[in-house]
């Protein structure tokens, strides 16, 4: 095989990769309350990895139109350290947005003490519905649908 060829089929494997990084980066987990959607975002994010979630949670939401709740959980997220908290606040601004003008009502867990004090800090904090996981967050949107657990 001559280099051009080998470079040729390098690159469509790099794209092929790439795209299945992309795909598995948003997972979307229907939630066993109605009409609601889990968001976990793990791992190192910067914007880049931000705009796609808003883009990949803003399309999702276009085309289910029933969706009214996204729980979007932080709690295994990694930030760069230099511009990573600045970045977060700035793509949940957005997030937030976007999303109350589909009418999805964003709630958000998972945050760390640092990301909790850089959105205190912005002022963001007052704006955003957070929880410290998705039971608490599953609970107050259950009890406010009128949804309880019973135990046989």
């Amino acid at each position: 095989m001559n280099p051009t060829e080998e470079i040729r089929q390098l690159k469509e494997k790099i794209a092929k990769y790439e795209e299945i990084i992309s795909e598995t980066s948003v997972p979307i987990i229907p939630s066993i309350v109605e009409n609601t959607i889990l968001l976990p975002i793990t791992g190192h994010t910067d914007q880049s990895r931000f705009e796609r979630i808003r883009s990949t949670v803003l399309a999702y939401t276009g085309d289910h139109r029933d969706i009214e709740y996204a729980v979007f959980d932080f709690s295994g997220l990694r930030l760069d350290e230099e511009d990573g908290p600045e970045v977060m606040t700035a793509e949940l601004r957005l997030m937030q947005a976007e999303l109350q003008m589909m009418g999805v009502r964003p709630l958000m867990v998972g945050f760390t003490p640092p990301f909790v004090r850089e959105l205190t800090n912005a002022g963001v904090a007052e704006q955003i519905e957070s929880y410290a996981n998705f039971k608490a967050a599953l609970q107050v949107l259950m009890k406010e649908n009128g949804l309880s657990f019973a135990r046989n």
